[in-house]
């Protein structure tokens, strides 16, 4: 019968440490869509405000040595938050705040060096620009000569936040809001 009652406290034991693990998820959970629910409400009445009071931009973004632009009006402000089934109930799948910097400028800008034309290419993705790359070759040996990228130079950025559920933390990824860069951060969700 020993071996038994081992069997039956072991399992005992299990149990317990799944309920506890449910309620602690349970706990995490409702901690982290609080602070996801707070943190919406934050987004959606500071887009109100800002779509009104249309504030520029104190950063510097430049896309090359020649092309920097400062002041850059903050517009078209925008709130989302989606939700997610989660252990049966509906949990917080992620909360976005976006916007635009906008200069309006239509450019036209050539790059005949390589690393030049990827550094470009790499700023206008992370700015979110839609942009078209043309090759001009030389018209007689068909050698590329130069590409041209034409564009507005109105860029995106945002700050989305995705909760962990499990370990009641939301992390945060601000795109954009010092130039052209990506700062990931987390934070407990009580901290929010």
């Amino acid at each position: 019968m020993g071996f038994l009652d081992d069997l039956k406290r072991q399992a005992e034991a299990t149990k317990a440490q799944q309920g506890s693990d449910e309620r602690a998820h349970g706990r995490n959970q409702g901690l982290t869509d609080m602070a996801c629910k707070a943190a919406f409400i934050y987004f959606s009445q500071l887009v109100q405000q800002l779509d009104v009071l249309r504030p520029r931009s104190k950063v510097s973004y430049q896309l090359d040595r020649t092309h920097r632009y400062t002041g850059l009006a903050l517009v078209d402000f925008k709130s989302d938050a989606r939700q997610k089934r989660l252990r049966g109930e509906d949990a917080f799948d992620h909360v976005l705040l976006r916007w635009r910097l906008a200069s309006g400028e239509p450019l036209s800008l050539t790059k005949n060096f390589v690393p030049d034309t990827q550094s470009l290419e790499s700023r206008l993705r992370r700015g979110g620009v839609k942009f078209q790359a043309h090759e001009v070759r030389h018209p007689e040996s068909a050698k590329l000569q130069e590409i041209r990228y034409e564009f507005v130079a109105d860029f995106n950025a945002s700050v989305l936040i995705t909760p962990d559920h499990d370990a009641a933390r939301l992390h945060f990824e601000l795109v954009n809001l010092d130039g052209f860069e990506t700062v990931t951060v987390d934070f407990p969700a009580f901290d929010v």
